[in-house]
């Protein structure tokens, strides 16, 4: 069987860390070199140009998403060094077939990208009639944060399609002998070998992965493990950036220092000092989920302390989070417990039952309603509302990746500022 292409995508805005992460991805066992849209929107032909002279053995992609003008674009494409230009499938038809003829006159292939097409079988169909070299199954990056796989696309598609087929959008090392032993003859990767902190050992190791497919498919999570094990990937301030610097709570600290939390809210609303609901919501939880108590703004009196974080852990609770005090502190740091509160107090209240279980309630500075998702460390408190939960857990990975690579050019001498080319990208 015809060994798959690894084509490495740099979806990235500056051209000299593009250049080294290429350099790093070919060392790994990158095939092909894509310069991505970002690239091309940020640098121009000029990325093209580059990659060209920097990699003359490489097959160079131009991820040009043509929309119109297609003759036009694949001559500048052409001209500028590519061997592969992209182009977009729900393009009308007459800006395929100048695109077409172009990349004839030229001698570069196309590559039509099914990312956001109603029909993708029946539309793959026609572009094959129409000269297209290559169909890409895509799903494009907000859409991966919603949960839609590209691999389902892929597997969709495989059986009648003729022309090379490619599949991009979220693979990963899991997901590579996946797209190989579905029918993928062109496996994309962006982010997870660009945004590794070991360029050349997150490309072996897809390689690897393209090369010996275990043919072994993953367990499937339901949603929720799935949000779960995703947000215990990352930072409540990863989250924060997900949600464009939204949703963090306010005045609020770990009371047993480096410890981590992500769970669904069971939410009680009480009065300063009354902890009868507090304690009472402990038995309305269900493992994995997290208390989030509205004590009415008091830290003069403890709604909280041992024994009820004792009863959490018997309960399989995963966190309590308290606007408001909390008390026998020592005691709950021995249990590495994830408590987060506003103040330490040794006041305890009484047990009124004044107040209400499962409500809408305010939490340091934050609506927080039964369900929404709520992710915690050192560093704070986060609430994700729960139909966004999936998306932004999703994109929090992603802003997790970015650091990752980030981090290591920082450890080779960069500075943050010279990563992020802040003076360029200043707004004028």
């Amino acid at each position: 069987m015809k060994k798959a292409i690894l084509q490495v995508a740099l979806d990235l805005l500056d051209l000299p860390r593009a250049l080294q992460i290429a350099h790093e991805a070919v060392l790994g066992g990158a095939d092909w070199i894509e310069a991505g849209t970002p690239l091309i929107k940020s640098e121009g032909m000029n990325a093209i140009r580059a990659l060209r002279s920097r990699f003359p053995d490489s097959v160079i992609v131009a991820d040009m998403k043509v929309a119109d003008t297609g003759a036009l674009e694949v001559e500048m494409a052409a001209k500028a060094g590519a061997d592969i230009v992209c182009i977009l499938a729900d393009a009308d038809d007459s800006v395929i077939e100048e695109a077409v003829r172009s990349a004839k006159k030229y001698g570069v292939r196309l590559m039509a990208d099914l990312i956001n097409v109603p029909d993708p079988q029946a539309r793959a169909g026609q572009l094959e009639s129409m000269g297209i070299d290559i169909v890409c199954a895509h799903v494009g990056i907000d859409q991966q944060m919603t949960g839609k796989k590209s691999l389902e696309l892929l597997r969709q598609l495989s059986a009648n399609t003729r022309v090379q087929l490619a599949v991009a959008g979220g693979i990963d090392a899991g997901d590579a002998g996946d797209a190989v032993s579905s029918g993928a003859d062109i496996v994309i990767v962006g982010g997870w070998i660009v945004r590794s902190a070991d360029v050349t050992a997150s490309a072996k190791k897809i390689r690897q992965g393209m090369d010996t497919p275990s043919g072994c498919k993953p367990v499937k999570q339901s949603a929720d493990e799935e949000i779960r094990s995703l947000f215990m990937q990352v930072s409540a301030p990863n989250v924060t950036d997900a949600m464009h610097r939204k949703g963090a709570m306010t005045g609020i600290l770990s009371i047993s220092g480096n410890v981590r939390i992500a769970g669904k809210a069971v939410t009680v609303q009480t009065v300063a000092g009354d902890w009868a609901k507090p304690v009472e919501a402990i038995d309305v939880a269900e493992r994995g989920d997290i208390l989030v108590i509205n004590n009415d703004g008091g830290v003069h009196i403890a709604p909280w302390g041992e024994l009820a974080t004792l009863s959490c852990v018997q309960k399989g609770v995963a966190g309590v989070v308290i606007d408001g005090a909390v008390r026998d502190v020592d005691e709950i740091r021995a249990l590495k417990y994830p408590v987060f509160a506003k103040a330490v107090v040794p006041n305890a209240g009484e047990p009124k039952g004044l107040g209400e279980i499962n409500c809408e309630i305010q939490c340091c500075g934050q609506n927080v309603m039964p369900g929404d998702w709520i992710v915690g460390d050192e560093s704070g408190v986060v609430v994700v509302p729960a139909r966004q939960a999936m998306e932004i857990a999703r994109r929090a990975v992603e802003v997790w990746k970015t650091e990752q690579r980030i981090r290591e050019e920082i450890r080779r001498g960069s500075t943050l500022s010279q990563v992020a080319e802040l003076v360029k990208w200043e707004k004028k």
